[in-house]
């Protein structure tokens, strides 16, 4: 069986003793065009390339997020467009995987087997969905996987020992680590020295799994987590992009010029 993208990616990392860099865009913001472009420049630093699909009551996402998907729903971004910029993505950078996040309402509405399908035609390499836990998500994984594509589980900081072993043996090639609880883009307000510490009880489970760290990820914080595998920026890319529309400043040049400053602090 082939390896899939997403753990050559982290193997490379590895092999370059470093965290994978995983960036977070949603899909259509600013524009359909604009996110291609940031996506297209970012991808450059970025290991791992997360786009989110816009959603307007979204319950994991805080302010920063929240705005970008604003905008990019009133720009009246649909579930199609966002499979459309992953082909065009796919078609330049055809090595950078490309994880798709969203809510599962949109997936059973657009039907979950057609969701997947359409997953495997614009080549997505792995999903997550942040309101099918397990293991109600068992099914649907498993839909996943034998498509090729990863279904990535998410661990909080309340997992139990005994849900914590599960998810890990049923996992994919990928797992997501919230390191608080609270929505995105909110301070740390755990220490870094804690966030590892549960970190390495997961990693302990199964040393060959990937496990990531999102949530409180910046400038600031990014190195003192350098130990994981893999580590999450999502809310300081939207917060730019907010920005340097406001300042009406170049959005592509300073959101790639973040993501190469946090690229920086863990090489």
């Amino acid at each position: 069986m082939s390896i899939s993208l997403i753990n050559q990616s982290f193997n490379k990392a590895k092999e370059e003793n470093r965290p994978a860099l995983l960036t977070y865009t949603v899909a259509g913001d600013y524009t359909k065009k604009k996110s291609l472009e940031i996506l297209k420049s970012i991808s450059k630093y970025a290991d791992i390339c997360e786009l989110g699909f816009p959603h307007n009551t979204p319950i994991a996402d805080g302010g920063q997020i929240q705005t970008s998907a604003y905008r990019a729903i009133k720009n009246g971004i649909k579930i199609n467009d966002v499979f459309s910029i992953v082909s065009k993505f796919k078609k330049i950078k055809k090595d950078k995987p490309i994880i798709l996040m969203g809510y599962y309402n949109m997936i059973y509405q657009y039907n979950d087997e057609k969701f997947i399908s359409k997953c495997k035609e614009s080549n997505v390499d792995g999903l997550i969905v942040v309101d099918l836990p397990y293991p109600e998500n068992k099914n649907f994984a498993f839909k996943c996987k034998k498509k090729g594509i990863n279904f990535i589980q998410l661990i909080s900081p309340t997992t139990s020992k005994k849900r914590l072993k599960k998810i890990v043996r049923d996992s994919h090639d990928m797992i997501y680590y919230i390191s608080m609880l609270s929505t995105t883009g909110g301070k740390l307000k755990v220490s870094p020295k804690n966030i590892l510490k549960k970190y390495l009880e997961i990693k302990k489970l199964n040393k060959f799994k990937n496990v990531v760290i999102g949530f409180g990820i910046t400038e600031k914080t990014i190195n003192s987590l350098n130990k994981a595998d893999g580590l999450v920026v999502g809310s300081r890319i939207c917060s730019e992009i907010s920005k340097s529309l406001k300042k009406r400043q170049n959005v592509v040049t300073n959101v790639t010029n973040v993501v190469k400053r946090l690229k920086n602090k863990i090489i």
